[in-house]
């Protein structure tokens, strides 16, 4: 994996996952590598979440694992150093993009207007992040800009569910969708990791 388009390829759905305690890192990480899901995307939205990297990138080698919810130049660094393989941006900025950049890992940025996509384009970035996808236009939006920027594939992420993915999924611009129903607040919370292993099964089928 070396290119923003890989990452579209490595699953139908890459779980979106936000660990509140670093303990449930390994254990989630390895329920969805067992339900069939290979790429796990965990968001820098808690304090534990470096830390989940770390622990996921030292026992789970067989996942590949991402950062997500990257907003800050330093946050690129930070979950480099952790261990990630690679980074998720939900928007994009010049600050961020050249952080990002500077990793050298594979990243997909986020965007959510033509003029974002065209943008990032210009930077030589095919791959991208389509967020928020529901409260953007979803299906409708992602069919309607195909025709103008043929060259370009995206993750959508932000309201799909197991319900709505294979419409996402059938579009000819659609590589992956991000999901956060794979890991479900409740279920973290539990320590219910054979849930998990269930719903990454049904999204693993997707495809």
């Amino acid at each position: 994996m070396t290119t923003g388009e890989d990452l579209l390829d490595l699953s139908p759905v890459i779980p979106v996952v936000v660990i509140s305690d670093a303990a449930d890192a390994v254990p989630t990480a390895r329920a969805l590598l067992a339900g069939g899901i290979k790429v796990i995307e965990l968001t820098l939205r808690t304090p534990a979440a470096l830390e989940a990297i770390e622990r996921i990138a030292n026992e789970v080698p067989d996942i590949v694992l991402g950062a997500g919810t990257v907003t800050a130049p330093e946050h690129a660094k930070q979950a480099a150093d952790a261990g990630a393989a690679f980074l998720v941006t939900p928007g994009t900025t010049d600050q961020v993009l050249d952080a990002v950049f500077a990793t050298g890992l594979p990243f997909l940025p986020g965007a959510s207007t033509v003029s974002e996509a065209m943008r990032l384009a210009e930077r030589g970035l095919t791959a991208l992040k389509f967020f928020p996808a529901e409260a953007s236009g979803g299906i409708p939006y992602l069919s309607s800009v195909g025709g103008p920027l043929p060259g370009l594939r995206f993750c959508p992420t932000g309201g799909i569910s197991l319900k709505t993915a294979p419409d996402y999924l059938a579009l000819p611009n659609v590589g992956c969708i991000g999901g956060t129903w794979l890991t479900p607040k409740d279920a973290l919370a539990a320590k219910d990791f054979g849930r998990i292993e269930a719903l990454a099964r049904e999204a693993a089928a997707l495809r």
